[in-house]
């Protein structure tokens, strides 16, 4: 258990450790007041649209807020923003209390401020989950991504039973104030984490420009851009549990808080279960294989759900579905993290985030709109049903194989230029010429087109590679970045794969004279407009450049 590779192996790093107890009391605190905040709505009105609303004003923030928090993730200290975040939260759950005390809780005022508490856990998350590489060592990261699964769902084991006897014994306004009074263990222990950052010697983005750099790595990524749509899918499909749970304890098991209570348990115990073998899948299954398994078994726990009117087997199918439900979202989202680096770690995990909670949310609304047209019975028949069916999209977006994390390369040295330029100096246009065997001409441009996305996810515009007419050996790459610092940002990303297939393709050039890298200013005007004797010139923000190389491109 305590292995490199066993689950628990994280929890010998004391740092880690106490974040992970304290979010676990965290966590207790949010089903708490999820339970709180679902039966409340019940008893405020009996349309399952809105009932199935309370789980969308929680997720939608996240689908909504989750890159402009992921950005902010990678571009300033972690440990602040989610200190920030989780004051938004207990702010809202603060605010709900007092209101609910008083009776002046509406439908819609419960969800505005379930609204508000969500965008303050879509703001913690990325730059919570991001941090968790700082807090252990790269070989017990994907164990550590699984204990974090396991702290949300040990508390959605026992929470919601809690919430349940908390809400029959004292209302819904203690529901909302434990939850107020458990974010704190986690602020202190953030607040006492002397976190160890390395500056960038680069100015930081500006946060438009941060956003749009990840949606462009996500977007020239294809393994995450598969990962995120068969979460996106899984959530969609999935969403009736957590969304119609109370209309089950109530219509179909004719229960009240405390069954809710214990059917969500069941739920997330059987969530426990499937964290606690993420290591076994990943050994024995594939992804694509894994993730089609445990579609077609909440399929089947799904439909058990629908037509049993005994507690008990409501709960077994529960145990069941949790248990591949987590071990599917847990391959989604290791896959993702594994497959990011650093730089755009935040931004990643953010776009996970938004494609989990965004299935959530999308379903939840479906689900209780078709709820009210055709019944819970029905409903839950339906998306056991698109269970079933997604498998059917591994036929088109096969499930990547996860690997080791992707480690960052070394930093390059600032290159040599002889024109004075600013940070904002561009656009840069960069040429690189390859002199290439005509027989190795496809090989080449094979390998080319992975360059291409290599050089776009890190920040290149315009990628071209062009073939001489008179000259077939000679092949020229050809891109720009908006401006200086963009190009400097765009060059250090790199991975090692990343350098590692720049040089694969830096290895079929021929003669004795090395690769020519031409960098060149767009619109030049700005190092023309002064004579070289003038002293405003001198006085310029000067950001260094590079000459002719290798491969410092």
């Amino acid at each position: 258990m305590f292995s490199a590779d066993g689950v628990a192996a994280p929890l010998r790093h004391a740092l880690f450790r106490r974040i992970w107890l304290a979010s676990l009391l965290s966590n207790f605190g949010l089903m708490i007041q999820s339970v709180g905040a679902a039966w409340a709505m019940t008893q405020m009105t009996s349309s399952a649209d809105k009932v199935a609303l309370v789980q969308t004003a929680l997720m939608l923030p996240i689908m909504l807020i989750s890159m402009p928090a992921g950005a902010i993730a990678d571009m300033y200290d972690r440990r602040v923003v989610s200190l920030m975040a989780l004051m938004i939260a207990l702010t809202g759950a603060t605010a709900l209390t007092v209101l609910a005390r008083f009776g002046l809780v509406t439908p819609e005022i419960l969800l505005a401020f379930c609204f508000v508490i969500g965008s303050g856990m879509a703001l913690f998350g990325p730059a919570w989950q991001a941090s968790v590489s700082e807090q252990v060592p790269a070989e017990t990261l994907p164990s550590a991504v699984a204990l974090n699964g396991i702290s949300y769902n040990i508390a959605r084991s026992f929470g919601p039973a809690i919430g349940g006897i908390v809400v029959a014994t004292a209302g819904a306004v203690a529901a909302f104030a434990a939850n107020a009074v458990l974010y704190l263990p986690l602020l202190i222990v953030l607040f006492l984490w002397r976190r160890q950052s390395e500056p960038s010697r680069l100015p930081r983005e500006r946060l438009n420009r941060a956003i749009v750099s990840g949606v462009r790595y996500i977007a020239n990524s294809p393994s995450i851009r598969i990962v995120l749509a068969r979460t996106l899918a899984t959530g969609i499909a999935g969403g009736s549990v957590s969304a119609l749970m109370p209309l089950v304890a109530r219509d179909l098991l004719h229960g009240g808080a405390q069954t809710y209570g214990i059917m969500l348990g069941a739920f997330g115990m059987g969530a426990v279960i499937g964290a606690l073998n993420i290591g076994m899948a990943r050994k024995r299954l594939s992804a694509e294989a894994s993730v089609r398994g445990c579609a077609l078994i909440m399929g089947v726990a799904i439909a058990v759900i629908a037509i049993s009117n005994s507690p008990v087997i409501t709960a077994a199918a529960l145990v069941l579905a949790g248990s591949v439900w987590m071990l599917a979202v847990a391959l989604f989202n290791i896959g993702v993290q594994l497959s990011a680096p650093r730089w755009v770690a935040g931004r990643s995990l953010a776009a996970f985030q938004a494609a989990i909670a965004g299935g959530i949310a999308i379903g939840s609304w479906g689900w209780g709109h078709i709820t009210d047209q055709v019944g819970v019975e029905s409903a839950l028949l339906i998306s056991a049903a698109a269970m079933f069916a997604s498998p059917l999209l591994g036929l088109w977006l096969k499930m990547p194989p996860v690997g080791s994390r992707t480690e960052d390369a070394d930093v390059l040295a600032d290159p040599e230029v002889q024109l004075l330029l600013t940070g904002r100096s561009g656009p840069l246009v960069v040429e690189i010429e390859y002199r290439v065997d005509q027989e190795q001409a496809r090989a080449f441009h094979n390998v080319m087109q992975d360059v291409q996305l290599s050089r776009q996810r890190n920040g290149a515009y315009g990628w071209s590679i062009a073939r001489d007419i008179a000259d077939p050996e000679l092949w020229t790459e050809r891109y720009h970045c908006p401006t200086w610092l963009d190009y400097l940002r765009q060059r250090n990303r790199s991975t090692q794969a990343e350098r590692a297939l720049h040089q694969r393709a830096m290895d079929f050039h021929l003669g004795p004279d090395p690769i020519r890298v031409r960098r060149m200013l767009e619109r030049p005007f700005g190092s023309v407009r002064w004579k070289d004797d003038t002293p405003d010139r001198a006085g310029a923000e000067v950001v260094p450049v590079s000459s002719v190389g290798g491969s410092t491109t």
